[in-house]
């Protein structure tokens, strides 16, 4: 079985850290670099549950997209909820290791995954890393549809493909618009509207779309919006990393058991759909 030091190696190879951005936290949270490991958990969220899953796994090895400390901390106290996920982690036996931005912007990376769950063809990316040569690494997808779509059509697509969570998927635009070309970008992406218009897709397929960005977009372009659960545009991710790292194993002959999480860490759990709501007043009805 190979040492923990030399799977975060091999990690840092498919993501390395020094194309994270700045203002982010990633590489190794806490573990032993001379431990054996030979399970490894794949999760989106570093959160109590996947911790109690890792535990019950008997990982060895924890890897998350998202950051435990994306804004640093001056304690690991078990009495906070970071602090006790590091305690148990620790007590177990089992590494934390977080890929977040520079796993967006690996090739492949997080929005290829995403695009790979809705059957889209990868054109290139949004945001190109300009230190590149090839062209392929950088932030978002920009992709082709193999058949013209409706945005109706699309969305559906969307909804059927990425994983079920209480918030569903939300289109602005002409539902009859016909999409041929859609950028997509993990988690969330209203930062990116400028690439967007820029690369003169049809639609928008990204997480966490603010009410005065999208409203501003939608007035500014024909544009059509999908707007997705963040942790659902993420998770594809994960069964992608998982193979890239049972590639690595099977080729240095490491025996790794690699899993992925399928319990769903979104906050919200409820959606209470508008039922015969009263007309606000003057409204027609």
């Amino acid at each position: 079985m190979p040492r923990l030091s030399e799977v975060i190696a091999a990690l840092d190879a498919l993501w390395p850290p020094s194309r994270a951005e700045q203002w982010d936290a990633v590489g190794t949270v806490c573990g032993d670099p001379d431990a054996e490991v030979s399970r490894v958990l794949f999760a989106v969220d570093p959160v109590q549950e996947i911790a109690d899953e890792a535990i019950a796994l008997g990982a060895d090895l924890l890897i998350t997209h998202h950051p435990l400390y994306l804004r640093g901390t001056t304690t690991v106290e078990a009495g906070t909820f970071k602090g006790r996920v590091v305690h148990m982690l620790i007590k177990n036996d089992i590494a934390l290791h977080v890929a977040h931005t520079n796993a967006d912007s690996a090739d492949p990376g997080v929005s290829d995954a995403l695009a790979g769950a809705l059957d889209l063809r990868v054109t290139g990316p949004l945001v190109p890393d300009a230190t590149d040569p090839d062209g392929r690494r950088g932030l978002g997808r920009i992709c082709e549809l193999d058949h013209p779509e409706t945005l109706r059509e699309f969305a559906a697509r969307a909804a059927a493909r990425l994983p079920h969570t209480a918030q569903g998927i939300r289109a602005a635009g002409d539902p009859d618009a016909l999409i041929r070309t859609v950028a997509v970008s993990g988690g969330s992406g209203d930062s990116l509207f400028d690439q967007v218009r820029a690369a003169g897709v049809d639609a928008f397929l990204t997480a966490d779309l603010r009410h005065h960005p999208a409203s501003e977009a939608r007035e500014r372009s024909p544009l059509a919006l999908v707007d997705a659960a963040h942790w659902a545009t993420e998770w594809p991710w994960c069964e992608q990393a998982a193979a890239q790292l049972d590639a690595i194993s099977e080729r240095r002959g490491w025996g790794l058991r690699t899993h992925v999480s399928r319990t769903v860490t979104d906050p919200w759990t409820a959606h209470a759909p508008s039922v015969s709501a009263p007309s606000l007043p003057g409204a027609p009805n």
